[in-house]
């Protein structure tokens, strides 16, 4: 979930590219739409500074409507202050990215390791 296209588009062939099924959003209410219809996302990326209604408030409104309770949360943004990554852990978020210190085939792989470690933590029967 972006607001700025051109990244949203680039991190949606980069991850398909993967072998992952994506669904892009250009704001939360798309976002919070798909979820409410019965998206289920196993990992959910987000930018925190987004016009209308930015990352805190999805993630305030996931978790009050309890939408895919499950997910992996990571924040894909360019705020770095410790403020914000401490209110993003309060929400259950993983992984806390600063855009432009990473390049999209390491978010691939933080994704890919996220999903590990929760895999490791809640084995399916």
């Amino acid at each position: 979930m972006d607001d700025d296209k051109f990244l949203l588009d680039m991190y949606g062939m980069k991850f398909t590219g993967a072998g992952f099924t994506v669904q892009t959003c250009l704001s939360a209410e798309e976002a919070l739409d798909a979820l409410r219809k019965g998206f289920v996302a196993d990992v959910i990326l987000f930018d925190l500074v987004m016009p209308e209604h930015d990352g805190f408030s999805f993630l305030e409104t996931r978790h009050t409507e309890n939408l895919v309770p499950g997910a992996i949360l990571i924040a894909l943004t360019n705020q770095s202050n410790d403020a914000e990554k401490k209110r993003a852990e309060e929400f259950g978020v993983e992984h806390f990215i600063v855009k432009a210190s990473m390049i999209p085939s390491e978010v691939v792989e933080v994704v890919k390791k996220g999903i590990a470690k929760s895999n490791d933590r809640n084995p399916k029967a």
